[in-house]
């Protein structure tokens, strides 16, 4: 390719280090689809003839159905995808395949693809989520009124529902789609025609180019063009929240399907057992995922300093961007195509629940708001609350089977009423306030969300 500068070949070792086919042929859809654009506008402005194009996109077209079909397999002593698409395309029609890089540098073609494969997979990643976010709302649908203590500080802290517990991971994962979203839409700007950072001499239409590969616009500064990568870290930077979530998720379904919980069983098909121990039944799927978090995380963080320090406008190093993001979508891909399933069969243990709920001293705030209501200042009640609890450990008993005496020898405010108002039904149901925990509540958390889905 640049072999008039040079008056030796490039040493094999230099060659391999240099080449990124190994893994930018991943984008080889997109570098053809962009080229067949790309030899449109061209013939388009004139400046190769209709007959040129009509060769070139049918060898483009050839050279894509050829790969698809594996009958066409990727050189790799080729430098990388441009290079072997090229190659291949003037091996089948001749010179005229060498006029397709008319007016266009390596530098906008590789920025061009792997905006175009960044859409496309990102959009996978979305409808991925979709799905999961849907399993949440249908498993949270069927445990909408489960009581289960909420923690603070993981330690047992208000009754909640399960149902409103898990949608919390809902509305996250919701947030993630927003998130990848914003990035596309920021990203969806053409390179093409920047070239190789000064734009070009040739009157070309690049306005026509982005049209047909569907960008929103242009980018406007072609050093900018080509010389960025912040759309890749901003990506990034989503995909290592997603996998956040996913991780906090996984931490938490681990806790519950341990036997000091026993809140959930996992499917057998999510779980794995041990070499030695055959009573073991390990949520193995849930800490990968929250083991490849670190993965993800690290992607971002080399890609984020590999840029730091490079000036305008190409710099070699970037090549380094393509298997940082690869790598973290093909993760949290993989990732989501697990979680789901794992949901959708994850068996939820109510009684279980419901004997934690009762044991944690969980509906002492409703006690203390009990009080309140009926005129005494909160702080005082909280320290009335507070002593009670501490007898009822003393008693080894709960609030709920304390009598009614020993209530009154702390306080002449307590009645018989007390009792229904501690009960896990009721503080759970009459927190109606929006977002809170009763059932009203999360039927109309699960309402939103599926709304959001359709839309």
């Amino acid at each position: 390719m640049w072999a008039g500068r040079f008056a030796k070949a490039l040493d094999s070792k230099a060659d391999d280090f240099n080449s990124s086919i190994r893994f930018d042929c991943k984008m080889y859809r997109h570098d053809i689809t962009g080229s067949i654009a790309h030899a449109q506008m061209l013939a388009k402005q004139g400046i190769i003839s209709a007959e040129d194009c009509e060769k070139i996109t049918d060898g483009l077209a050839g050279i894509l159905d050829d790969i698809d079909n594996g009958k066409l397999e990727f050189d790799m002593s080729c430098e990388d995808v441009h290079m072997f698409v090229e190659a291949e395309l003037t091996k089948r029609i001749g010179d005229a395949g060498k006029r397709l890089h008319t007016e266009r540098s390596r530098n906008d073609q590789v920025a061009l693809d792997i905006r175009m494969y960044l859409r496309d997979r990102t959009q996978e990643i979305i409808e991925l989520l979709k799905i999961l976010v849907a399993d949440i709302a249908d498993k949270a649908e069927e445990n909408k009124a489960v009581i289960v203590p909420g923690y603070t500080h993981l330690q047992r802290a208000q009754p909640i529902t399960f149902g409103h517990h898990i949608m919390a991971y809902a509305m996250m994962l919701l947030r993630d789609i927003s998130r990848l979203e914003d990035a596309v839409r920021r990203m969806n700007y053409s390179p093409i025609g920047c070239c190789a950072l000064a734009g070009t001499t040739y009157n070309t239409d690049r306005r026509f180019e982005a049209d047909a590969l569907g960008f929103d616009g242009l980018m406007l500064n072609s050093i900018d063009g080509v010389s960025d990568r912040d759309f890749c870290l901003e990506l990034m930077s989503a995909y290592s929240i997603i996998m956040m979530h996913l991780s906090r998720f996984s931490e938490e379904i681990i806790l519950w399907s341990s036997w000091e919980f026993k809140f959930v069983e996992l499917d057998d098909s999510y779980t794995t057992g041990s070499s030695i121990m055959p009573q073991k039944k390990n949520s193995d799927m849930a800490e990968l995922v929250r083991g490849k978090t670190g993965r993800v995380y690290g992607n971002l963080l080399a890609l984020l300093t590999t840029l730091k320090g490079l000036p305008l406008a190409y710099n070699k190093d970037m090549q380094e961007d393509k298997e940082a993001i690869f790598d973290s979508i093909e993760t949290v891909q993989m990732c989501l195509e697990i979680f789901a399933p794992m949901i959708r069969t994850m068996k939820v243990k109510a009684d279980n629940m419901y004997r934690a709920a009762q044991e944690g001293f969980i509906n002492a705030t409703d006690l203390a708001d009990y009080l309140t209501k009926k005129g005494m200042p909160f702080r005082a009640a909280y320290k009335i609350v507070g002593q009670i609890v501490a007898e009822c450990i003393d008693k080894k008993c709960v609030l709920d089977n304390l009598p009614l005496d020993a209530y009154k020898a702390h306080s002449d405010m307590f009645e018989a009423d007390l009792f229904e108002e501690i009960s896990l039904e009721t503080c759970v149901n009459k927190r109606i306030s929006e977002g809170g925990t009763s059932v009203s509540s999360v039927e109309k958390q699960i309402a939103y969300v599926r709304e959001e889905l359709k839309k």
